[in-house]
């Protein structure tokens, strides 16, 4: 008998509507990592995140019944975490804290400089994550959370488009929009040897 963890993501799904008690956490496992990193990105702020997904995953496991197969069941618990950061993010009114060590946000700025030890000293990054904050907590949340999938977790225009539920032409306006709002304060942390096109079918960074 094929073990649960080799199921497809479908199947997994399929057994947990139809009362597998083992099948909904195998597939929680599986991509837990970048449903938290998705969250985690949005809200700025980990215990915030940590809250959306879980909200996420009891709304997963509540409607696995109604899941249809329009489209991939990955995607479609990206779509239910992105739509629970969202929720939070309009009661709470949420703005973005400052980064843990790791998780800086970088939209517009380089990683390299962030995370390969170009930063002279400690203060030097805190500030930077104080500027990206500042410059991230009025943008609009559709147009941050274009720019998170796309810029800052590398995921393809049409894969984005698919999990926010738009056309990949709204994405990348968004994204577009999103940019422009964010040049003025974060032009100085670009490296000017090079740059990312979020009008493009990739992302700015790569989500593996």
């Amino acid at each position: 008998m094929e073990s649960v963890h080799e199921l497809s993501d479908r199947e997994l799904l399929t057994r947990h509507a139809d009362g597998d008690g083992q099948a909904f956490a195998v597939l929680v496992r599986r991509h837990r990592e970048r449903l938290w990193a998705v969250a985690v990105r949005i809200m700025s702020d980990p215990e915030e995140a940590s809250d959306a997904l879980q909200d996420a995953f009891l709304s997963a496991f509540r409607a696995a019944g109604r899941f249809r197969g329009e489209a991939q069941v990955s995607t479609w618990m990206h779509r239910i975490v992105v739509n629970a950061c969202h929720d939070r993010l309009r009661r709470r009114k949420v703005r973005p804290a400052t980064p843990t060590e790791g998780e800086t946000l970088d939209v517009l700025a380089n990683d390299q400089d962030l995370r390969g030890g170009r930063t002279h000293d400690h203060a030097a990054r805190t500030e930077t994550r104080l500027v990206v904050r500042a410059a991230l907590k009025d943008l609009p949340i559709d147009q941050r959370m274009a720019l998170t999938l796309v810029d800052m977790l590398g995921y393809r225009v049409e894969e984005a488009a698919e999990i926010l539920e738009v056309a990949s032409g709204t994405v990348k306006s968004r994204c577009a929009r999103g940019r422009a709002k964010l040049l003025p304060s974060l032009a100085h942390l670009r490296n000017p040897r090079s740059s990312r096109d979020v009008t493009s079918e990739r992302g700015g960074a790569n989500p593996s």
